[in-house]
């Protein structure tokens, strides 16, 4: 089985832009992981933050991941609900996509596929 690059340990000589350009593309744009989390079930903060760890490979801050939710909630992207925890144990706050949020999806998809067409036309992969 092959080892995703989000998974894969980086080697010692790889570039300080590639570094650059991992953590940009993962945490410092959280929002499309979890909306695209979101667009399966919805889901409590916690869980959230362990699903982007078992399904994409890395592993944001807690307090990021929440930071993120907030601003997800202000722009209507994700909307929140409280449910009852018949357990005993305190009730959780699910977060669900909204249909602002796939509009959002869609549009970065179609923007993060026009760059690997632009930039990425002259480049082979192995």
């Amino acid at each position: 089985m092959t080892t995703s690059y989000l998974e894969r340990e980086e080697p010692k000589d790889v570039s300080k832009a590639f570094k650059r350009l991992k953590k940009r593309i993962t945490i410092d744009n959280l929002w499309m992981y979890i909306l695209r989390l979101l667009q399966e079930k919805e889901m409590y903060g916690y869980e959230i933050r362990e699903s982007i760890k078992k399904q994409f490979g890395f592993e944001p801050a807690t307090i990021t991941s929440y930071t993120i939710l907030h601003r997800l909630q202000e722009d209507n992207l994700v909307m929140s609900f409280v449910k009852d925890n018949p357990e005993g144990r305190p009730d959780r706050k699910y977060y669900t996509i909204t249909e602002d949020g796939e509009r959002a999806m869609q549009d970065a998809k179609r923007f993060l596929n026009e760059i690997l067409t632009r930039v990425f036309d002259k480049t082979k992969t192995e």
